[in-house]
């Protein structure tokens, strides 16, 4: 019987030029697409960090971990909001209940 529901961990870079209502307001729109269809277990803001390349002549980000439980079309949205969001640098999501 397939899994209905599997737990992912979300880890993304917002650009660190952002101001401070303008990445809570992404943090709340990625929590937002996780709750309409799954629960959000924990948002941990890792706060500004320096990367170990260079991504868009940038060498600091702001880092955000999201861990949650969600149905498995939920990840594949959560990326796609990912990739078209202006200020989102890098995202990775990994399912935890996979080893």
């Amino acid at each position: 019987m397939a899994k209905i529901n599997a737990n992912y961990e979300a880890v993304y870079i917002l650009d660190p030029s952002l101001s401070e209502e303008a990445i809570a307001s992404l943090i709340a729109k990625f929590k937002g697409v996780v709750e309409a269809n799954g629960t959000v277990s924990e948002v941990d803001e890792w706060g500004k960090r320096r990367l170990a390349y260079p991504i868009n002549d940038l060498m600091e980000g702001y880092y955000v971990l999201m861990t949650f439980n969600a149905a498995a079309a939920i990840p594949a949205e959560l990326d796609r909001v990912f990739r078209i969001t202006d200020g989102v640098m890098r995202s990775m999501i990994v399912c935890k209940d996979e080893q």
